[in-house]
C-alpha cells in the first residue's frame, strides 16, 4: 500500500472537510427557514429561536471552510512547522460561539419565564403547534444526524475544528429538544404549561456552556504548547525500544503543531563504532516507523549519541524517568 506524501494527504482532508462542511450549511439554512417560517406562523417564539439558533451555524461553518483552506497548506519559509495551528484558532473560536449562544439563551430563558409566569407571552396558535412539534422533532433527527456525520468526519481527519462544529450541530439538536416539549406541554395540557420552554432551555444552555469549555480547554493547551498526552509519549518510546541498534530513549518531548498534530523530539544511543551514515540511517528509519505508526505525530527530530556503558547502565535500555 503507497504511503501518502504529507501534501496527498491534507489535500485528502480538505476535501472530506469541505464536503461534510458545505453539506451541513446547506442543511442549517433549511432548517433555519423552516423553523422561522413555522415558528412565526404558530406564534411559537422558541420554534422562531431555535431557527436563529440554527442561522449561527452558519457562522461556525464559514470559519471551519475558509479556515480548513490555511491551515492545510504546507510548510513554508515564513511557517516552517506549518500552518496547523490556525485550526486550533478555528476551534476556539467556534468553542466561543458555543459559549456566546449558550449566554444568550439563558438570558432570553430566564427573561421569557417572567412573561409566561405574567401571562404577557405571545398567544400561540393551537392548529398549527402540531406542525411546529413536527417540525422541532425533526430538527432534533436532523440535526443529531447531522452531528454524527460531522464527528466522523472530524475524527477521522483528527481536525479539532471539524469535531467541535459537529458539537454545535448536537447544541442545535439538544435546544430543539424543551422547544418540542414546550409545544407538546401546552398541546397535551394548555397554554399554562408554556413555562416548559424556558426552564427547558436553561437546562440545555448549562450543557451547550459545559460543551464549549470542554472544546475550548485542550484547545488553549495547544496553543500554550502543552506536550501530548502519556500515551503519545509512551507510544514513541516504544517503538525506539523495539529496534535492537537502538539503546535507551530518553528527552522525549512533543510540542503541538496545531489541531491534534505533534512533533516529536527524542535522543536514542547507539554503538559508539557505528558509522556516521548508519546512524543517519538508523535515526531516519526510527523517525519514519513513529510518524507511520503514531498519526498524531507528523514531524520527528532524532538526536543519535553514543553508548557508554562506563556512563549508562548497559542492563537497561528504558528511560529511567518517564519525564516528557
Amino acid at each position: 500500500m503507497k504511503m501518502l506524501s504529507r501534501a496527498e494527504a491534507d489535500e485528502i482532508r480538505l476535501a472530506a472537510i469541505s464536503r461534510v462542511t458545505i453539506i451541513g450549511s446547506l442543511i442549517n439554512v433549511a432548517l433555519a427557514a423552516l423553523k422561522a417560517g413555522v415558528g412565526f406562523f404558530s406564534g411559537s417564539t422558541a420554534l422562531v429561536a431555535d431557527g436563529l439558533h440554527s442561522l449561527s451555524d452558519l457562522a461556525t461553518d464559514a470559519i471551519v471552510l475558509v479556515g480548513a483552506r490555511f491551515w492545510t497548506r504546507p510548510a513554508d519559509d515564513g511557517h516552517p512547522n506549518g500552518h496547523a495551528k490556525i485550526e486550533s484558532l478555528a476551534t476556539l473560536f467556534v468553542a466561543l460561539a458555543l459559549a456566546f449562544v449558550s449566554v444568550e439563551l439563558l438570558r432570553s430563558s430566564v427573561a421569557k419565564i417572567g412573561a409566561t409566569l405574567d401571562g404577557d407571552g405571545e398567544p400561540l396558535r393551537r392548529s398549527a403547534l402540531f406542525f411546529a412539534l413536527g417540525v422541532a422533532a425533526l430538527s432534533v433527527v436532523v440535526k443529531e444526524t447531522l452531528y454524527r456525520a460531522t464527528v466522523s468526519v472530524g475524527r477521522r481527519t483528527r481536525s479539532t475544528a471539524v469535531v467541535a462544529n459537529a458539537w454545535h450541530h448536537r447544541s442545535d439538536a439538544l435546544s430543539s429538544i424543551p422547544t418540542a416539549l414546550a409545544i407538546a406541554g401546552v398541546l397535551a395540557f394548555g397554554p399554562n404549561f408554556a413555562f416548559l420552554d424556558p426552564v427547558g432551555a436553561i437546562v440545555v444552555a448549562f450543557m451547550i456552556l459545559k460543551t464549549a469549555f470542554e472544546i475550548a480547554r485542550p484547545t488553549v493547551a495547544t496553543l500554550c504548547d502543552a506536550s501530548a498526552d502519556e500515551q503519545i509519549v509512551d507510544a514513541v518510546r516504544q517503538i525506539a525500544l523495539e529496534n535492537a541498534a537502538i539503546q535507551f530513549p530518553h528527552k522525549i518531548r512533543t510540542r503541538p503543531l496545531g489541531g491534534s498534530l505533534y512533533a516529536a523530539h527524542l535522543h536514542v544511543r547507539v554503538d559508539p563504532e557505528t558509522t556516521v551514515r548508519d546512524a543517519h540511517r538508523l535515526s531516519h528509519e526510527l523517525a519514519a516507523e513513529i510518524r507511520a505508526r503514531v498519526p498524531a505525530v507528523v514531524e520527528t527530530t532524532i538526536h543519535v549519541e553514543p553508548f557508554e556503558e562506563r556512563r549508562d547502565d548497559a542492563s537497561t535500555r528504558l528511560e529511567p524517568s518517564a519525564k516528557r
